[in-house]
């Protein structure tokens, strides 16, 4: 065995776990100086597997996420469940659920909270999904606390940062296919959003909220959702200038997402022009509270319901439509789900063979939007059934990356 690429493992996991050597070695029955020499791979030049095994239980992966040196394989390229049950456990931990109660020498700063918000987005947009595993955790206990204990004149800021860490919670936890945590963490966002009494982060947090109802085959209810939130807010919200106007805009993009879940053509078309109302009154595409927002979103959101009601083939003609260089110009999570569902359009209009290739277009813009998602893996397993010939290998090189039966 390679000693040394086993130790450069272990001590990979052992940082995204968030343990120290010292900690490690507790777990595993060993001082701080021999976790630090096994990292090194000076500890022995053919680890027994027995001992790999031990570090294997401790980290909480498979043993041969220790023994693979093939990082297109590894678990490390995406958020695993042990990560998964990390951020719900936070959700449920007692500092969270009563800040007022152990917050007693807890220092708000609601400009820290603020950056921090903001790396977490900013990885997400960045399809930086396993990052988030260890991002989540403090930022959700660190919001908590901050609402809890900010000064009156800042609280209502904390609140609404509180509802965007939620918010991140509910766009991770879609992403990896558990609408339970997605439900519970859209919950605790418009909660917090109603307590900062600020339309922005009420409408924001309602469009998580359609989301994760759509996702939990509750469509319905969500498009009513969005749609009674727009006409609530939507004065307040064009009075907010571009954040409101994003979020207005953002809520009809949520809710002819769900309206095409339910295959409602014309409910789908009048959501996505009012949608197109509000990005022509911002005048063009831009990121606003990482939304990527703006008419070529739009397009995107346009493809991604026509593809819902099975119009593949009007979908690929919407896409070719958009102009290179503008959804070249958006951020690189938006950029590879929009050629996910292109490559389902292609699939549905008959062409498998660009189908997939559009597909690996899309794992070259963001590994883990196709390599970690249940819902991509899907499309790779519906490929397989129509790709031949020549492409048949590099789609089960693509199973193979995805984590999928060769």
């Amino acid at each position: 065995m390679d000693a040394g690429g086993i130790g450069r493992r272990i001590a990979y996991w052992r940082v995204r776990r968030g343990h120290t050597q010292e900690q490690l070695g507790r777990l595993v029955g060993m001082s701080q100086r021999g976790v630090q020499d096994i990292e090194r791979g000076e500890r022995q030049n053919d680890p027994r597997v027995s001992l790999v095994e031990k570090f294997a239980a401790a980290l909480q992966v498979r043993v041969e996420d220790l023994l693979s040196n093939n990082p297109l394989t590894s678990a490390a390229q995406c958020l695993d469940s042990t990560e998964i049950s990390a951020i719900r456990a936070a959700l449920l931990s007692p500092d969270v659920l009563l800040p007022g109660l152990v917050v007693d020498t807890f220092r708000p700063d609601v400009d820290r909270l603020r950056r921090n918000v903001a790396y977490g987005w900013t990885a997400f947009q960045y399809a930086r999904f396993a990052s988030l595993g260890r991002v989540l955790p403090p930022l959700i206990s660190e919001a908590a606390a901050t609402s809890a204990t900010a000064e009156p004149g800042a609280r209502q800021a904390a609140f609404s940062l509180q509802s965007l860490a939620y918010q991140l919670v509910v766009a991770v936890a879609v992403k990896y296919g558990d609408p339970v945590l997605a439900a519970m963490a859209a919950d605790r966002a418009m909660t917090t959003a109603d307590r900062s009494d600020d339309p922005v982060a009420m409408a924001g947090a309602a469009r998580h909220l359609v989301d994760a109802m759509t996702h939990q085959d509750r469509a319905a209810i969500g498009v009513q959702l969005a749609g009674a939130m727009a006409e609530r807010l939507e004065v307040d919200l064009v009075e907010r200038g571009p954040q409101g106007v994003t979020m207005l805009g953002m809520l009809h993009l949520k809710g002819a997402v769900g309206a095409a879940t339910l295959g409602s053509s014309t409910m789908v078309t009048d959501l996505l022009d009012a949608a197109g109302e509000s990005a022509e009154r911002l005048g063009g595409d831009d990121n606003v509270l990482w939304t990527a927002f703006g008419p070529t979103n739009c397009a995107f959101h346009s493809v991604a319901c026509l593809v819902a009601l099975g119009e593949g083939s009007k979908a690929v003609a919407v896409a070719r439509s958009i102009a290179p260089h503008r959804w070249q110009a958006l951020p690189r999570e938006r950029r590879a789900l929009f050629l996910v569902d292109l490559s389902r359009a292609r699939m549905q209009s008959g062409q498998p063979a660009q189908a997939l290739e559009t597909l690996l277009d899309a794992e070259r813009e963001a590994p883990e939007e196709v390599r970690c998602r249940p819902r991509t893996h899907q499309l790779v397993r519906d490929l397989r059934m129509l790709v031949a010939g020549s492409d048949e290998g590099r789609l089960r090189a693509l199973a193979t990356r995805c984590g999928l039966p060769a």
